[in-house]
């Protein structure tokens, strides 16, 4: 594996790779987690898109090999975004690119197409996150409950419990399922607080983007529901939605994107 470059810039260094041939791809990982991370997952084969692209790949600030300050606001939404159009214009990428995301990915996906549809050609929506809640009974609310537990525990004794708490039913017989999170102790109850303050961008807006999308959806799962993928595909027009039942249909990711971005 190739070593990694840095960008700095709003208190975080990204650490990020642009490999391959071809025309340019990126993705983008979810909240926690890291390129290692979703390695480590084994459901998703982000190198296999650099098999016909040149591909962008990185660490959201205060994840993974990317560093961050202990600052919730650095860790809304759409900061996150700001360091991907940067990491673009540092790159000189000057053609649209294809782009995928998962969960916190998704979010950078569809802002940075808002703020600049010319960089982008197709996009990959994968586990969009909880959004537009209303009400008392909020699923968001578990960031600020996680955050907390962190605080009062300790970081260590936080993590042996989450280590062993139950996975999500669609990964109950999975064996390599591991959300063990990839970002420092002293970040984590920030990123966790920035998560939980942020939204997507409003419906409405999304729906002006008229860029060919493949939205990708798994089952039981409260922080990424099926509700806000079906939402999505509703929303844009030029969007298809798969929705995995199973860790089979999930593996199964990888070859649609691919396709999808190979048309």
């Amino acid at each position: 594996m190739s070593e990694d470059s840095h960008l700095t810039r709003a208190g975080a260094t990204i650490a990020y790779q642009f490999t391959g041939s071809g025309s340019p791809a990126g993705y983008a990982h979810g909240v926690t987690l890291s390129r290692d991370a979703v390695r480590r997952l084994d459901l998703l084969d982000i190198d296999a898109l650099a098999e016909r692209h040149q591909l962008l790949s990185y660490d959201q600030r205060g994840h993974g090999r990317s560093t961050g300050r202990p600052v919730t606001e650095d860790y809304r939404f759409e900061n996150y975004t700001q360091d991907l159009l940067a990491l673009i214009d540092t790159l000189g990428i000057d053609q649209p690119m294809d782009f995928a995301g998962s969960s916190l990915g998704t979010d950078t996906a569809l802002r940075a197409a808002l703020a600049a549809p010319h960089r982008f050609r197709r996009l990959a929506l994968l586990i969009p996150p909880v959004a537009w809640e209303t009400g008392p009974r909020q699923a968001r609310q578990w960031y600020f409950d996680t955050a907390d537990s962190i605080e009062r525990l300790g970081a260590a004794a936080w993590r042996e419990q989450a280590a062993h708490a139950d996975p999500l039913p669609i990964f109950a017989d999975y064996p390599e399922f591991d959300m063990t999170p990839d970002v420092a102790d002293e970040l984590l109850p920030h990123v966790l607080r920035g998560a939980g303050q942020s939204d997507l961008p409003a419906p409405e807006a999304i729906a002006t983007l008229r860029h060919p999308t493949l939205i990708l959806a798994w089952d039981t799962d409260p922080l990424h529901p099926v509700a806000t993928a079906e939402r999505l595909h509703e929303l844009l027009p030029h969007s298809t939605l798969h929705v995995a039942t199973s860790v089979a249909d999930i593996k199964g990711w990888t070859g649609l994107i691919t396709d999808f971005f190979t048309d």
